[in-house]
């Protein structure tokens, strides 16, 4: 199982963003689905997670501007994010709770790099 993620960039404070991540291989079906985020010298945090029935949590500094959504037949998760701010700048992961052929396991993306300038 692979999960690509996509859609990362620069953009100016205020502005938006859609992030994609595509989940491919021997995929049974997908149970919830997330995005995370590190800053640089940060930790790795939450930023919204969704379930396979369309439930959605966020973290508190993103609701409002950030929305999760998911297409199950194309086992992809999106993030579009709006009125950015610079301290939005970090890697952005996705990870998903995946159910194979054999055993289900959480899997993460690559990491797709989201710069917020000012």
């Amino acid at each position: 199982v692979q999960l690509q993620a996509s859609g990362g960039g620069l953009v100016q404070a205020g502005g938006s963003l859609r992030l994609s991540c595509a989940a491919s291989g021997s995929i049974r079906s997908i149970n919830d689905m997330g995005w995370y985020r590190q800053a640089p010298g940060k930790q790795r945090e939450l930023v919204a997670r969704i379930t396979r029935g369309g439930s959605t949590n966020y973290v508190d500094s993103i609701t409002g501007r950030f929305t999760i959504s998911r297409d199950n037949a194309k086992n992809t998760v999106y993030l579009e994010m709006n009125s950015l701010k610079p301290e939005d700048t970090a890697v952005y992961y996705c990870n998903a709770d995946v159910v194979g052929l054999r055993f289900e396991s959480y899997y993460w993306g690559q990491g797709t790099l989201v710069t917020v300038s000012s």
